[in-house]
């Protein structure tokens, strides 16, 4: 117990070095109001520290590699930086999409203007929409983003200096999804943290998607934060790629809350990255919403992918389904905790969660922990686990029909992924996913097709 508290204190001395020696250009490039909840945000960060495997969430993941490092730079932006991000142009492509660059996720301007898209729907920088749009900001910003046990979301609420703002008004239908193309590059070791806030109004229909690259080889460490408010009868798709060197950590935060009657789903498609650790939590706050919440992971060396997940359903006669899939090589870990809160009163809920990996060495590993806490009693839910390899009968059927073991197995393992891919609805994406996620899996490491920007 001695050695955890001291590797605690030690891990925790060091973000609040970087916090006193970057907390004032912060402030002064921040509003009021976000600035706020920086104080408090810190000491509850310092009361939790960076998350241990004594944490239970975090149980299965290590995070000392990354957060011990001594990183060169905090990145704060500057007006190089947007001028560098506004240098990147957009290709044709058959992914018709209004579409955002942004650098280590800071939307690219220091005067941080707010772009107006058809339909009035607003998309900007966070700091410049507290400012404009202040009664809007203060109704929503810190309002989702909760955790008693993660500290990591509260050093994101203390050191965050900006990030992607958007605003969907009530009854609009965006028939083209918003594409946030977010590229991590740096000259120096890096740790960055932004913080996103997405409001989707009453009867709305709205898609984002969000691809993160990396541009150069050096060690970054991301832990992000985004809210996102879905109003009554409203329809929202958030769907995220990763594509990350293994030099590169991605913490992520997304917390979503809706109202009654409305939809929301989440698909987070990891196809590279060092260590990854993608937290959804769906809140189900009115009567009648209803949730989805998708994974798929490809991972090989020595790469680790984390995905936690934390449905809540407070109210009567909602429903949330869950699918997670992985596929791990050599000796690739990975994890999944999932969650499912029913609370007392929550009557008419139906819930159901599953994951599904495959390992195709033996020193690859997977750990994964469904949960149900259930405090009502009229309720269907049921979860489910699976870790395994690829189906012998199967192989051994289609190698029967002239199928040759390769092929066969690449066609298995795509079968499996796809499950997760079909349900993209954007139709250009779900394909252009199809052909990286086969791509991946016959061992090639190419750039994410379905991005505006042509990375290299």
């Amino acid at each position: 117990m001695g050695i955890e508290m001291e590797v605690k204190t030690d891990t925790t001395t060091r973000y609040l070095d970087l916090y006193t020696g970057n907390i004032g250009k912060i402030e002064e490039g921040s509003s009021p109001f976000i600035n706020s909840f920086r104080q408090a945000a810190f000491e509850k960060f310092t009361q939790l520290g960076v998350p241990t495997r004594k944490n239970e969430a975090y149980r299965y993941t290590n995070l000392d590699s990354f957060f011990k490092h001594d990183y060169q730079n905090y990145f704060i932006p500057e007006e190089s930086d947007f001028v560098k991000a506004e240098e990147f142009r957009c290709d044709v492509t058959d992914l018709d999409a209004f579409g955002i660059v942004l650098l280590n996720g800071f939307y690219p301007t220091i005067n941080g203007r707010i772009r107006k898209l058809p339909q009035d729907v607003l998309v900007g920088s966070l700091n410049a929409a507290a400012r404009q749009f202040p009664e809007m900001i203060e109704r929503h910003y810190g309002k989702y983003a909760k955790s008693e046990t993660d500290g990591l979301v509260h050093l994101n609420t203390a050191m965050a200096s900006d990030g992607v703002f958007i605003f969907v008004p009530d009854g609009t239908v965006m028939k083209k999804p918003v594409q946030v193309v977010d590229l991590v590059d740096s000259e120096e070791d890096t740790f960055n943290q932004h913080r996103n806030l997405i409001i989707v109004g009453d009867n709305a229909d709205f898609t984002l998607i969000i691809c993160d690259h990396t541009l150069s080889p050096r060690k970054f460490l991301t832990n992000a934060v985004t809210e996102v408010h879905v109003g009554e009868n409203a329809h929202f798709e958030i769907i995220r790629v990763q594509n990350e060197h293994n030099n590169a950590c991605k913490i992520i935060h997304t917390f979503i809350y809706q109202e009654s009657n409305s939809f929301a789903s989440s698909n987070n498609i990891t196809l590279h990255g060092g260590l990854v650790r993608n937290s959804t939590y769906h809140y189900l706050g009115g009567e009648g919403a209803e949730c989805t919440s998708y994974g798929l992971f490809l991972s090989d060396k020595f790469q680790h992918v984390d995905n936690f997940v934390n449905v809540e359903h407070a109210v009567p006669n909602c429903t949330s389904n869950q699918l997670f899939k992985g596929v791990l090589d050599d000796m690739a870990t990975g994890a999944f905790n999932g969650r499912i809160y029913v609370a007392p009163g929550a009557q008419g809920t139906i819930a159901y969660q599953k994951n599904n990996n495959i390992l195709l060495t033996d020193d690859a590993k997977m750990d994964t922990k469904p949960q149900l806490e259930i405090y009502a009693d009229d309720v269907k839910c049921s979860h489910g686990a699976t870790v395994g390899q690829l189906n012998d009968d199967a192989l051994f059927y289609m190698q029967s029909r002239g199928i040759d073991k390769r092929q066969a197995t690449l066609m298995l393992m795509f079968g499996f992924a796809h499950e997760v891919i079909q349900n993209i609805k954007v139709e250009p994406l779900r394909e252009r996913m199809d052909n990286l996620v086969m791509q991946r899996l016959k061992g090639e490491l190419s750039r994410c097709a379905s991005c505006l920007v042509k990375c290299g």
